[in-house]
Parts: C-alpha cells; structure tokens; sequence
C-alpha cells in the first residue's frame, strides 16, 4: 500500500493545491484552505507510514496468534454481497452497458437540476445575523423633520414584531461604521432626505427565522408605509453578500449624459416591472430649485444700501449671528445669544424677500425691491468609474429565486427590446469587461453578478489545472494514458450526490459549493488509484482479470466505507452553518455518491479497457 498511497497523498494536494491561486474576492478567504489542507495531507502520509503501524503493533497485537500470522478473518457480508453482486457485471456485456448507461442518465438528471430551478446558484448564501437596516431616501429637497417622521412610523411598525429586540434612527446622518457602511458607501449619508434604522433581533438561538426570512417578511409592509410619503426603501441584511454596491447594479455608459440618464430611467422601469426584484433606485439626484438673488446695485445706492448688506441680511435670517452674551448667574459660562429667523419665517422664499432693509434716510424697503429674483437649478453630481461618466441603476432581489442570475436572465431579455433614438439597441456586458468606447450607448452588468462570474471563472480554470496535474501524475506512475481517465472517471459522478442534496435540503449552489467539489475531487481520485493499484497488483500475481476487479473492489470496499464515513462525519459538523453549508453538502453527498457508483464503474471501467491487454508482470 506504500506507494499508491504516497501517488494517491499528492493527488489530493494536487486537487486543492489550484485553488490558492484563485484571484479576485475569493482568493483571500479561500487560500487558507488549500494551504492547510496540503500540508495536512504531508502530515497525515508521515502520520500513515510511522504512526499508525506502531499503533497497530501496540494496540492490535492481540487480535494475531503467537506468530502473528496464525490469524484469519472470513469476509463480511459486505464484501459477499458485493462479489453477489458485481461476478454478474463482470461477466455479462449487456449487464455492463444497462450499468453504465444507468450511470450516465443519473448524471444527466442531476445535472438537469440546475436549468430546472431546482437548485439555484448564488455566490454566497445568506448568513444568519442578528440585525439589519432599513435605509430610507425621501425625496430630495425633503426637510429633516418630514424624514425623521416617516422614520419613527417605520420604527413602530418593527417594534411590533416578535423577533426585534430595538431599533435607532440615525436621521439625516449615517448610522456606526459596519460592513454596510464601507462598502456601500452608507457612511456618507449626511443629506436631510436621508435616515436608517439599526434594526436589532434576537439571538438566532432565540428565534427559528433566519435573519434572511425576517427581513424579506417584513420587507413589503415597511415599503407600503413609505410608499405615501415618496420614500425609496432599501433592507439591507449584514453582511448583505459580496462588497458592492447593491446585489444588481446596471451601469449605463454613452456619449451624452443626458442620453445616459434617460436609458437608465427606462433600465430602471424594467427592475421595477420585473417579478422578484425589490429596493430599485438609481444614482441620480431629483432636479432641485436654486434661488438668485441679485442686487440691483442702482436701486440700492439710491436708498443707501451696499450689496454688503443684502448679503449680510440673508445671511443672519437663514443661518443666524452672535448678537451677544447673556450672563446667566446660574451657568458656568456666559451663554451666547443668537439672532436667527424661526424655521417658519425663513422656509419660503417669498418671507425672506420681503425682509425689511434699512435705508439711509432712516425708513426701511423690502428685500424684493432691490433685487431681481432668478430661479435655475441645482448642479447635479455626475458618477464616474474608469474616468467615464456612469449612472447606476440598482436592486436587490427578493421571492422564491434569491439569485441575481435568474433576474438578470428576464431582464437581459426585456432591455434588448429597448430601443434608442438612432434604431439601434442597448448593447449589453454580462462579464467582466467594460465598454471600449463611449460613442454609443451600453450598459454593464455588475454587481454580485460580476463577482459571481469572477469567482466561478477562476475556480474553473483551478479545476481544469487539478484535472491536469492529477492526469500528469496517475500517466507517470500507471505509463498508461489510458488508465488516468478510467481513475479520473468518477469525479463527475459526484454531482449525483452533490445537486440532489442541494435540491432536498433547499440550499443554493454556492462558492463554497464549488470548494467542496473539487476538493472532493482529490478523495475521489485517491480512493480510485489505489483501487486500481491492487487490481494491477493481483493481475500480476497471475489472477484473471475478471477475478482481479472483482477482488480488489470486494477487499477495498470496506476501507472505501469507512473514508466516505470519515468524510460525511467530519463535514457534518459544517452542515447547518449557513455559509459553508453547501461545503459540507458536496463532501458528504459527493463521497457517498462516488462510494456507491464509482466502487461499481471503476471495475467495470478498467475491465472494458483492460480485456484485450496481457496482464502485467511483477
């Protein structure tokens, strides 16, 4: 067993080994795995050659008669049952193909789990958290009061619920640095139309809703209570997935940004039209009113008033002046006095042109009488990335699919059919490049759809490397180019464990998902070489070939057992974690899958490879 074991140790390190070099977010939360889990595989082969055949001498010597030799054991009904069942395989051609056959068609319908719907993919699945936010937008232009008003009355209603322990309103400022915060950009809410609410829950221990249930429960009630005022809702879970701006976000790029924001006005009508999609917005400001006043420096100079004292009259009216000191005997300092306009007074701006003005003939005029008044509006801000103007559209996604990839697939389909003013239409960037040019108007998907892409992208070709390197090394140690694909063979047989168990247990396919199938991968392929090891091992002590499959599956059944045992009881403890949940499902169901089927196909692979060869020699 020494060798195969040693070929077998570093196809596993050469399974997750890839995968520390995975680029993007995910490499540095994913690096740490494939390192470790490389060197634990070094210790575990000193730990295989050194420790456990000293431990088998001081431990088992009593299960051996006084030689150490004297001791047999007759098989188990395991290993009966599968000599019962697989002499017939062997033997029998139609038996083997209606075998193989049935293998493919499991994997088939497996794989078909994913176009059904079955099994979603995600980038990350919802964690379980004991708060969330709810970020409110009222309109631009909306005073701080009317914002903190609608506020409170969304903190009633949370109040109300079972599951929240207490809320904050952070009105007209942002609310304690989170995850939220820095990477949504949440810190630089200090606008009076701007409020959000610090929703608390209870322990998840205290509770049987996840985070993630409650807050999409509680979602369309909170918007029909700000619907009434014009307030744009957002609930936003902690942490709420990969570091961007929203779950969807379009970006529209062109060479007028007039034209820009019109596009994405229509954009944004498809988010709000589109079944599932929820918290739609867009990074545009409303127009707002600007107000001039302009003296007329004519008038003025006949009634004696300078344009300084326009100035200094508006000035002391809307944001107020020190007038004095007060010397209150019961404070510690003199408390200063301040000349100010009342809200009521200085809201409107017809109160303040009619502010009084003294002349210098001792009389007063009115405001209106030396100005001219001139209403524009307010310089919007422009967004750019990549030194390119942009305007985003966001949302979020909510309902039975809680992926962006099935939201963008219905809306991809309904912005084709946008149409722009000359003919053409949207042209539309579903991965990871830009727009090279700016002269017609495009639009980008990003988001958690672009890390998504990014992740799967770089685990992908991290799978293709461990395909290589394992093939390089089975060819080197087997010289046989075809025996690697007969050991390589069940590694896709996995996914008639893994996307089942992802569809019974209503988890979505995730990054961690993709870990546990290629890391699975390694255990997989370790367990097949040295199945086919032992086979070439009794071939070459003069066992037929048809005995030698057959014997070795039957003597290495047990061992296989009790490593898919290993495996299932060492992820279990991950199983109901929320983020590494589908790292467990791959590992548990994708070894009890290849156990059952791959024990089987491996025999029956090598045996129509094989048939036609001499049998080796020692």
């Amino acid at each position: 067993m020494g060798n195969p074991t040693i070929l077998a140790t570093f196809a596993v390190i050469a399974a997750i080994l890839p995968m520390a070099f995975v680029r993007g977010l995910m490499g540095p939360y994913m690096r740490p795995i494939p390192v470790g889990a490389s060197a634990a595989m070094v210790f575990s082969l000193l730990v295989a050659f050194v420790v456990s055949p000293w431990a088998a001498l001081r431990l088992l010597r009593h299960y051996a008669g006084e030689n150490g030799h004297e001791h047999s054991e007759t098989e188990g009904w395991t290993t009966r049952f599968y000599r019962r069942l697989m002499n017939p395989l062997i033997r029998d051609s139609k038996r083997r193909w209606l075998f193989l056959g049935g293998v493919v068609v499991l994997l088939l319908a497996a794989v078909a789990l994913v176009p059904l719907k079955w099994v979603r993919v995600k980038m990350l699945p919802f964690d379980n958290k004991s708060e969330f936010q709810v970020i409110i937008d009222m309109p631009d232009g909306t005073p701080l009061e009317q914002t903190t008003r609608v506020a409170q009355r969304l903190g009633q209603y949370l109040a109300q619920q079972a599951e929240v322990t207490d809320y904050q309103i952070y009105s007209g400022t942002s609310g304690p640095y989170n995850f939220n915060g820095l990477v949504r950009h949440y810190f630089l809410r200090r606008q009076p139309n701007q409020a959000d609410i610090q929703v608390n829950l209870l322990s998840r221990h205290e509770r049987k809703a996840q985070s993630h249930e409650i807050a999409r429960r509680l979602r369309p009630e909170l918007v029909k209570l700000a619907q009434p005022f014009g307030a744009r809702l957002k609930v936003a879970e902690v942490p709420p997935g990969p570091p961007v701006l929203q779950t969807l976000v379009a970006e529209v790029y062109g060479p007028d940004y007039k034209g820009q924001i019109q596009l994405a006005a229509q954009i944004k009508q498809v988010f709000q039209q589109t079944p599932g999609v929820v918290d739609v917005d867009w990074y545009v400001a409303d127009p707002q009113p600007k107000y001039d006043l302009k003296v007329d420096l004519a008038k003025a100079a006949l009634h004696g008033i300078s344009a300084a004292d326009v100035t200094r009259t508006l000035q002391i009216g809307l944001s107020g002046a020190d007038a004095g000191l007060l010397h209150d005997p019961q404070s510690r300092e003199s408390v200063p006095i301040r000349v100010r306009l009342s809200r009521a007074d200085r809201s409107r701006i017809e109160d303040l042109a009619n502010l009084k003005l003294p002349t210098a003939a001792g009389g007063e005029i009115a405001l209106q009488e030396v100005t001219s008044l001139e209403q524009t509006t307010i310089d919007t801000s422009v967004y750019h990335k990549n030194l390119r103007p942009v305007v985003y559209v966001t949302g979020d996604v909510a309902g039975e699919e809680e992926s962006p990839v099935y939201a963008i697939g219905r809306m991809s389909d309904a912005i084709a059919r946008i149409r722009l003013p000359d003919g053409y239409a949207v042209q539309q960037y579903q991965g990871t490049s830009l727009p090279e040019r700016s002269n017609h108007y495009a639009m980008k998907w990003d988001g958690e759809w672009h890390i998504t892409i990014e992740v799967f992208r770089d685990l992908g070709l991290a799978f293709a490397a461990v395909l290589v390197l394992i093939y390089v090394l089975v060819v080197g140690w087997f010289r046989s180019f075809l025996t690697p694909l007969v050991i390589m063979a069940p590694i896709p047989l996995t996914l008639v464990g893994i996307l089942p168990a992802h569809a019974l247990m209503g988890a979505f396919f995730t990054a961690t998902s993709m870990i546990g199938f290629i890391a699975g991968a390694g255990i997989i392929v370790r367990n097949s070489i040295i199945l086919v090891d032992f086979i070439e091992l009794r071939r070459a002590q003069g066992m037929s070939l048809e005995g030698a499959v057959v014997d070795a599956g039957a003597v290495r059944f047990r061992p296989m057992l009790l490593t898919a045992a290993a495996v299932v009881v060492g992820a279990s403890v991950i199983l109901f974690d929320p983020i590494f949940q589908g790292l467990a499902l791959s590992l548990m169901a994708g070894e009890v899958a290849s156990t059952v089927l791959s024990r089987m196909a491996v025999p029956v692979l090598y045996y129509v490879s094989k048939k036609s060869e001499p049998a080796p020699q020692l």
